[in-house]
């Protein structure tokens, strides 16, 4: 096996298959000096705490979770949803109201991350769920917030999701809504728009949706709470225009209105038909306590198309799905929030890296309890969306969160069977192997890989009026197929061959001119550039490479003064700012430490003991990290999220790893 890996890396081996792009200059700066590294006996004192502070809040089962955190949306949804079905629990109110008032920023409303500029929706949402809650509209607080939507030219500029839940209270007429027909169930395959053309995240919002605006919902709203004040003209008088992003967005947006015309009824045989078809739908993807596609959005919609199809609250599927929304929900003292997911397979599996890094590469007790608590979770034979592109692809991949069989995803397999390969090779084959075929199915034509599905790459259908937003698709990306790449290399097995000669392919052509890579997963240019070093290292790419050495330079050229790497979510909307960010953050400093290390960085570099350092300084006295910072885009540009645990795992595995590479 040692020597088939040698030979198949060798082969790939080869200027990054002939298509380096030019190193630029060495940086001419302090990183590049060679320094004595880190007193050993500090550096093991702090892996060692790390390392027990993590193993302490290791579940009784074997697995981690930690929370996830989003924008004030969806707490704010959480409230809208509690006065949508007229079942309003004060007490839970009460605590996400604190939470809203909490994240108000200086400039009056409501950002999608920590220090990020105004956004309209996510303030207009916060602005009804605090007034439903029962705050004055002429409260300080929301005369500020006010204000500022108002200055922003009002509700009436909000994006499509929000002007949809307006329509549902009655805020706004139906006709300031894209349409979202349920006869989109009826549509052939063949169709320019079918269900399988967009990504798993938007047909499970999109179904129950479609029966919501079909039906023309509206909330129950038993406090008779408006938001006409948020409007800078009567709500009845808006034109409820959209801005024209293309020519195509244009033609579609006049195809919108015409077809509002040829609506269906609703006592008419195709609408009837339709709607049984988005029932079924809905019923067979319920995921028990779960929740239909396990996240917040999509299980919202659910609950209430439930309830609008007659289904009454004592009823098992809607009570079931009530309980899976709760569950979601955060309880801290007097405040509460609502996650949009869980991500116990995400983080036991990158838990289980640190800590075997941490370990010194060897077994323990802890994480074998963590892997077989994974090897149980794989899906095989479960029926998934998945399988109508591959109906003969046998089973092999894992969720991300507790349970959601319709939907496993290629990134966490990856790193899943990479765990289970580094860590007990023997004992976990047989899950290993499945794995590794089931990706190998799941590579997209030009060679990448998405999260979800292969080949998801019908752009055209992000010009529709509905995908304002741009994230209907779920497209090939660097982070995901570095992943991917990472775990097939490891095995050494000739038959991945090809399948890893095409993903580098795509690899090669996503680097950026800088020399990082974009991170779709994880903010934003570092962790792509981490995730693809990563990869190249395990695929058998020289340091030396002219590509390799690129991003290992912008990666040093990247680094603060104070020794840490910080991105800012703000590069999201300007490239030009890659890898830029105030102040630098734990989880992004370990990224950049991890990638430059995969990048052949020698012990006694400067830009590594720098780091080092700044996460020895940071470290709390518990052992683990903390940072307001928001990790990760759900969607750029869009949704943003924080993964609590990417401060406690990832800084431990890259101190661990430096403290590994100065032992030689």
């Amino acid at each position: 096996m040692r020597d088939s890996t040698l030979n198949l890396r060798a082969r790939f081996n080869y200027r990054f298959l002939k298509g380096d792009k030019t190193a630029p200059a060495p940086q001419q700066q302090a990183s590049a000096a060679r320094l004595k590294p880190i007193a050993d006996e500090r550096l093991a004192r702090a892996v060692a705490s790390a390392r027990d502070a993590l193993l302490a809040v290791q579940q009784p089962a074997g697995h981690w979770c930690f929370e996830l955190e989003a924008d004030c949306t969806i707490p704010a949804e959480y409230i809208l949803m509690m006065h949508f079905l007229g079942e309003i629990d004060d007490r839970i109110q009460k605590r996400i109201a604190t939470y809203l008032r909490a994240h108000q920023e200086d400039h009056g409303g409501w950002p999608l991350y920590p220090g990020g500029g105004f956004d309209l929706s996510c303030s207009v949402k916060a602005y009804y769920a605090l007034k439903l809650g029962g705050d004055d509209s002429d409260a300080p607080h929301m005369a500020r917030a006010r204000a500022a939507i108002l200055a922003h030219g009002g509700a009436a500029r909000c994006n499509v999701f929000t002007r949809i839940t307006l329509a549902l209270f009655g805020q706004i007429p139906w006709h300031g809504v894209p349409l979202v027909p349920v006869e989109i169930m009826l549509l052939p395959r063949w169709f320019p728009f079918h269900l399988s053309k967009v990504s798993y995240w938007s047909r499970t919002v999109m179904v129950p949706l479609s029966v919501l605006c079909s039906l023309k919902a509206r909330a129950r709203n038993p406090r008779r709470v408006h938001v006409r004040e948020l409007f800078a003209v009567a709500p009845e008088a808006e034109p409820y225009r959209f801005p024209a992003r293309s020519l195509l967005n244009r033609a579609l947006t006049a195809g919108d209105r015409l077809a509002k015309f040829l609506e269906p009824g609703p006592d008419t045989r195709l609408r009837r038909w339709a709607m049984a078809c988005a029932e079924r739908w809905i019923v067979e993807r319920l995921n028990g306590e779960d929740g239909l596609g396990a996240i917040f959005p999509a299980m919202v919609n659910a609950l209430e198309a439930l309830t609008l199809l007659g289904y009454p609250p004592h009823h098992e599927w809607r009570a079931t799905a009530k309980r899976a929304l709760e569950k979601l929900l955060v309880i801290d003292g007097e405040s509460a929030y609502c996650q949009p997911c869980t991500s116990p397979v995400w983080d036991t599996a990158l838990a289980c890296l640190a800590l075997h890094e941490a370990n010194g590469r060897s077994d323990s007790a802890p994480l074998r309890r963590a892997l077989d608590w994974l090897a149980e979770r794989q899906l095989l034979d479960a029926p998934g969306d998945w399988r109508q592109r591959s109906p003969r692809l046998a089973g092999g991949g894992w969720a991300f969160q507790y349970a959601n069989d319709y939907y496993p995803d290629t990134d966490d397999t990856a790193v899943v069977a990479w765990a289970m390969h580094q860590i007990d090779a023997a004992r976990y084959d047989t899950a290993i192997a499945r794995a590794a075929k089931w990706l190998r199915g799941m590579q997209s034509k030009n060679g990448g890989f998405a999260a979800f599905d292969a080949d998801n790459t019908h752009y055209y259908l992000n010009e529709i009026p509905f995908a304002d937003h741009g994230a209907l698709l779920d497209p090939p990306t660097s982070d995901v197929t570095a992943r991917c790449i990472t775990f097939l290399s490891l095995l050494g097995q000739p038959r991945y061959r090809r399948t890893l000669r095409r993903a580098l392919a795509f690899l090669r052509h996503e680097q950026e001119a800088h020399g990082g890579w974009f991170g779709r997963w994880g903010t934003n240019y570092i962790y792509g550039t981490w995730s693809v070093l990563t990869a190249l290292s395990a695929a058998g790419i020289a340091p030396d490479t002219p590509s390799v050495q690129h991003a290992a330079a912008w990666l040093r050229q990247m680094q603060h003064v104070d020794g840490g790497w910080g991105e800012s979510n703000d590069t999201y909307f300007d490239p030009e700012r890659a890898g830029g960010g105030e102040e630098s953050t734990p989880f992004q400093t370990a990224w950049a430490m991890l990638g430059l290390m995969a990048a052949g960085e020698p012990a006694d570099s400067g830009a590594l003991r720098r780091g080092a350092a700044f996460l020895l300084r940071t470290q709390q006295a518990d052992g683990l990290w903390k940072h307001r910072a928001f990790t990760c885009p759900g969607f750029p540009r869009v949704f943003y999220l924080k993964y609590h645990g990417y401060n406690k795992y990832f800084p431990l595995w890259a101190l661990a790893r430096y403290q590994n590479l100065t032992k030689g």
